[in-house]
């Protein structure tokens, strides 16, 4: 019987991760992802009202209004490039929100739905709104391409044996809500699962510089910031936000590469 459940596991595993693949918005990739769409919205409403509940709004009235401003740019150009590629079926459901919260923390994050929220820590890196543009053009891109519910559908098939978020949810309401705190980088949990992959990341990288260019930033920001970042990085422990955004030499080549395709967004 043991050998039997060692043969049939993983055939079982790789089955389920073949029937289980959908297709990310705008680039065509294939990614493991079994979690349904009203599912994600559900939890991130639930997961981001709990957050918002323990975390201090900035009392920094013009930083904050630079947050929702830049968000709603953002958003408008998301719009606009999902109806323009004949998908804004994948935008239904979303009810963005975009708050800025006082935490000396270097970090931003998007849920599922636009739940955006940015860390004043942060601030001192982005400078100004193009560098805010570039961190929330970012965290935005992975939220629509669904790379939060391709990691979450990883998490829940190797560590709860695959079954329904909804399931996972009432069976193990804490051990799945400290899951989904590491998936999206919102707390002590982050370490939990691998950092974005290379893939996720670049994909990221070359929408969010194209959503950013189309909401009227210079897309050219996005290097100087990656640089500050990085830089931010030598000689100690690295800002929670690069601790699921890997930043180095070859990133910041890969979106000098990406650049000339945002500029033409830009210029429009």
């Amino acid at each position: 019987m043991k050998y039997l459940t060692q043969l049939f596991l993983p055939l079982f595993v790789f089955s389920f991760m073949i029937i289980s693949c959908s297709t990310v918005a705008l680039t065509g990739r294939n990614q493991l992802n079994f979690i349904s769409s009203s599912e994600m919205l559900s939890a991130s409403s639930q997961q981001y009202s709990a957050f918002m509940s323990e975390n201090k709004l900035s009392s920094d009235a013009n930083n904050s209004r630079m947050v929702k401003r830049v968000g709603s740019n953002i958003q408008r150009a998301v719009i606009s490039y999902f109806a323009a590629n004949n998908m804004s079926g994948r935008l239904a459901g979303y009810n963005w929100e975009f708050n800025l919260i006082e935490n000396a923390d270097i970090n931003a994050w998007c849920m599922p739905g636009g739940k955006v929220v940015v860390y004043t820590g942060i601030l001192s890196l982005s400078q100004n709104e193009s560098g805010l543009a570039v961190v929330m053009g970012h965290e935005i891109a992975h939220a629509v391409a669904e790379h939060g519910n391709e990691r979450m559908s990883q998490v829940l098939l190797t560590q709860l044996g695959g079954i329904a978020l909804s399931e996972a949810l009432s069976s193990q309401p804490q051990q799945t809500s400290d899951l989904w705190l590491g998936v999206y980088g919102l707390g002590a949990q982050v370490g939990v699962m691998l950092p974005y992959s290379r893939i996720q990341e670049s994909e990221a990288d070359r929408l969010g510089l194209i959503f950013m260019a189309m909401a009227g930033y210079n897309p050219g920001t996005a290097v100087g910031f990656w640089e500050r970042m990085a830089a931010e990085k030598e000689g100690q422990a690295p800002p929670e936000f690069l601790s699921t955004h890997p930043s180095d030499q070859r990133r910041i080549q890969d979106i000098k590469t990406h650049l000339p395709e945002a500029m033409e967004y830009f210029k429009k």
